[in-house]
């Protein structure tokens, strides 16, 4: 397991309710200690425009990494950003 504590990057997922791999990707961070700023896109049209305009498309999960932007769940490359 990795430990990511005292990471001076900011994390944000875009995700909705029922996203399996949405749910993995919280999982993670809460097993690897990554504090994360959540934004639900199913409730929150605000966000989910954000997301469509920084991604051009609408799947879940959007996670990003400091500047750096992950479409889905790919723990390799999360796991890269992070470090």
């Amino acid at each position: 397991m990795v430990q990511y504590i005292g990471m001076d990057k900011t994390v944000t997922i875009y995700s909705t309710p029922v996203c399996h791999f949405c749910q993995a990707a919280k999982e993670y961070f809460k097993t690897n200690n990554v504090e994360y700023t959540e934004f639900d896109v199913a409730a929150d049209q605000e966000k989910r425009q954000e997301m469509i305009e920084m991604t051009g498309q609408m799947g879940v999960p959007v996670i990003q990494i400091g500047d750096d932007v992950v479409v889905g769940f790919d723990e390799a490359k999360v796991a890269e950003l992070l470090a």
